[in-house]
Order: structure tokens, then sequence, then C-alpha cells
């Protein structure tokens, strides 16, 4: 018997309440109209080796494609911190050697204090990791420039399980499609190098995100996630 391949999936919960809470948590942040002084950022992590060609690779031609040899060398992982404002149709990615708590929360900052700073209020979407906290700025910055940061961030993480509720990770794929899928980075200075260029291309564009599903949408289509309430 031939046995066929198996489909990775993220499969949701059946008659979760708290996943259910967190999702429309969401959803509604989702359907707030644009509000310059209080923006909605969502943010994503993703892993990346680092990989170093051994023989130089030969451009492609009219006949043949591109081509690199089998054999590489390692150079060690990098971190990809990727934010998007979807009501503008911005987004920004930057690489890190880690994604400690301290790289988070550093990455945050730069925002709030950079692009962010004349804003009372931002809502962060990110996904429920125990890396986004509102300890991990104490443990980086000195208490009082840690509370004003806090202070001004109201968090709304996704539920375990999803992450697909994270506009960040479609962003993610899109950069994995067009950025770095069969190319190989063999330092952090040119994976800095292309993720900026990606995102100043992208974000040329003004692509928005359109969020379609609502929260009257999940109660009709996503039922067997509620709870069944006992009378």
């Amino acid at each position: 018997m031939t046995q066929r391949a198996i489909a990775y999936w993220v499969i949701p919960p059946e008659q979760d309440a708290e996943f259910v809470a967190a999702m429309e948590e969401v959803l509604d942040v989702y359907a707030r109209p644009y509000e310059a002084a209080h923006p909605v950022l969502c943010m994503d992590e993703q892993p990346i080796q680092l990989i170093k060609e051994t023989r130089t690779p030969r451009p492609g031609t009219l006949t043949q494609p591109p081509r690199v040899d089998y054999e590489y060398e390692r150079a060690g992982t990098a971190s990809l911190f990727l934010f998007t404002e979807p009501l503008v149709g911005w987004r920004e990615v930057t690489a890190r050697p880690q994604r400690t708590k301290a790289d988070w929360a550093k990455e945050v900052a730069r925002l709030l204090e950079g692009r962010y700073a004349q804003c009372p209020v931002v809502t962060l979407v990110s996904d429920n990791l125990n890396t986004h906290t509102k300890g991990a700025f104490y443990e980086v910055f000195e208490p009082e420039r840690a509370r004003n940061l806090v202070r001004r961030i109201k968090f709304c993480q996704t539920p375990k399980h999803g992450s697909w509720l994270n506009i960040a990770e479609n962003e993610l794929s899109t950069l994995t499609r067009q950025c770095l899928a069969h190319r190989r980075f063999g330092d952090m200075e040119t994976l800095r190098t292309e993720i900026s260029a990606w995102s100043s291309s992208v974000n040329s564009k003004q692509r928005g995100v359109d969020w379609q599903m609502k929260v009257d949408d999940a109660r009709t289509k996503l039922k067997s996630i509620y709870p069944k309430i006992k009378l």
C-alpha cells in the first residue's frame, strides 16, 4: 500500500473558550478604523540560516538559469523581526543574531521612540510567545524608560495555534517568497541589505491589508471552536 503524504496544517481547537476570547479580541482590533494617534502594529519573527558559497555562482544566460554549487558552508543563523502597520501599507524587516526577550524589546522600543514617537498609544498584535512580555523591557532598560514604553503599548496576542490571525505572519510569507526563497545569504550585512530593499520596494506601492473576517463571520464559520453553552 502506498502511503499518502502528510499535510501539515494549523488545526484549530474545538470548543476552546480561551482561543475564542483571544481571537475575537484580535478581530475587533482589525475592525477598528484608522487612527493616526493610536495605530495598529503587527509583528512576527522568523529564523533564517546564513549560508556561504564555497564556489563562485555562475550567472544565468539566455539559455541557462543561474547555477550554484551543491556544496555550501554554514555561517550561523539570524532572526528576522517584521513589523507592519496594515491600514497604511507599511512594513519593515530587521535582522538580529538572536531572538531573545532583549532583542524583541529593543526592536519594539526602536519603533516607539522613532516612527511612533508622537503616538500616545500603539496597539501591538503579536504571537503568544514567552519573549513578548512587559518584563522584557525592564531587562533591557532603566525602570523609568521601561515604564514609559510599556504604558504606551496595548498588547493584543493571538491565541496559541492561532498565528494565522497575525497579519505580520502573512507579510513574512510574502517576504520569503519574494526575497529569501532559493537564495543564500552568507553574512548579516548582505541579509540586511536585501530585506531592507524588499521593504522599500513593497512600501513604495503602498499596499494596505483589507482584512475580511469579522467577529460575526467567525461565529458563523468557526462554530466548532465556540464552547457549547450549558443551560
